[in-house]
């Protein structure tokens, strides 16, 4: 046992790594182990020879366990002090340059439409993106049969059993923050309503959460010309040209009589948009004159009062005005992406410095 003693605290001592180490103790310690065989031999000899062979085995495995777990210790304290010394680094030296944040396109292009629209007095208009099935739908003329109040098209919220109130929804258009403010402020109110929208769709152009602005104009002599030439002015601005044409197709919308989709001319050489020129039409809004009994609903006298109310998607837009080619990507939260189609956060849209 002497010579084992000897011969592995030699052999621990000079191990000069973990590997060395493990391999040191499978011979001395492990089934085959010489320290091991020697405890088999144990019960070969007499009760006499194991009062004394098996105290002294057991001091011997203990003593060899020790050294194995102190050389360890001192090793894996060796490494990092050489790790230490291999990534140390001079912290009063100057810090790396971190690169600046940039801002989605949604809200660039939220900013960039409401600094156009405020520049024609339209102030901005909030509310919640849970609404009651009255604001969403009923409030805008949107009947029960009309197949947006489906649930294939609607999210519904949850209602407990028993629970009377009316249903509710995510909203599917900002509308509702119309009928709101007019409510709060009455008439005559210029005002748009951005924000968050829901509806159960989802593919390359549509997505179950998306954005879209709203405007309402009312007063007592508004006329679909207003309307016209508010929307010729938003297109100039936003899309940076000189003229452009609007052609007015009727259409139907619940909570506007008459009604008409907007399309801008526009031509795709070479697969860019160019607004205002070539021959092809884009469908960008929907529009109309306000229904009665939208009015009605918000508490606004019909025979005094008489708006044009329009709507348009902000991711659309933003995809037409900056040639991205898949809604979806809008909500992927990948960083490579913001940072080739991200904004400057100084780079701030104003009508005087431009949007």
């Amino acid at each position: 046992m002497d010579g084992l003693r000897e011969k592995y605290l030699e052999l621990i001592a000079g191990a000069g790594d973990a590997s060395a180490l493990e391999t040191l103790r499978v011979q001395a310690l492990g089934k085959k182990g010489e320290i091991s065989l020697q405890m088999r031999e144990l019960g070969r000899m007499t009760p006499e020879e194991r009062q004394t062979a098996g105290p002294a085995l057991n001091a011997l495995k203990d003593e060899i366990n020790s050294a194995l777990v102190a050389k360890k210790s001192g090793l894996e304290d060796a490494a990092l002090d050489a790790r230490l010394l291999d990534e140390w680094l001079d912290v009063t030296l100057p810090s790396r340059g971190r690169p600046a944040g940039t801002i989605h396109p949604i809200s660039q292009v939220t900013e960039e439409v409401t600094a156009i629209f405020a520049d024609m007095g339209f102030a901005s208009a909030e509310g919640p993106q849970i609404e009651s099935d009255w604001y969403n739908f009923d409030a805008l003329n949107i009947p029960g049969h009309h197949p947006a109040r489906a649930e294939m098209d609607t999210f519904y919220m949850h209602r407990a059993e028993g629970d009377n109130r009316p249903p509710a929804v995510l909203r599917t258009h900002t509308s509702p923050v119309q009928i709101r403010t007019l409510e709060a402020q009455g008439a005559p109110i210029r005002v748009i309503a951005p924000g968050r929208v829901y509806r159960a769709d989802y593919d390359q152009t549509h997505t179950p959460m998306f954005h879209q602005i709203e405007g309402l104009a009312i007063d007592k002599d508004i006329s679909m010309a207003n309307l016209k030439w508010v929307l010729e002015e938003f297109v100039k601005s936003f899309f940076g040209v000189d003229d452009v044409d609007l052609r007015f197709r009727a259409s139907h919308f619940p909570f506007t009589e008459p009604s008409a989709e907007v399309d801008i001319r526009c031509s795709w050489e070479g697969g860019t948009l160019k607004v205002g020129e070539g021959d092809d039409w884009l469908e960008i809004l929907g529009s109309g004159m306000v229904h009665p009994k939208v009015l009605q609903a918000a508490s606004v006298d019909p025979v005094q009062w008489q708006g044009f109310a329009f709507g348009m998607g902000i991711d659309r837009i933003a995809m037409l005005k900056y040639g991205i080619p898949d809604l979806r990507a809008f909500f992927d939260s990948d960083l490579r992406w913001l940072r080739h189609y991200g904004f400057s956060a100084l780079d701030v849209p104003t009508m005087r410095g431009g949007v």
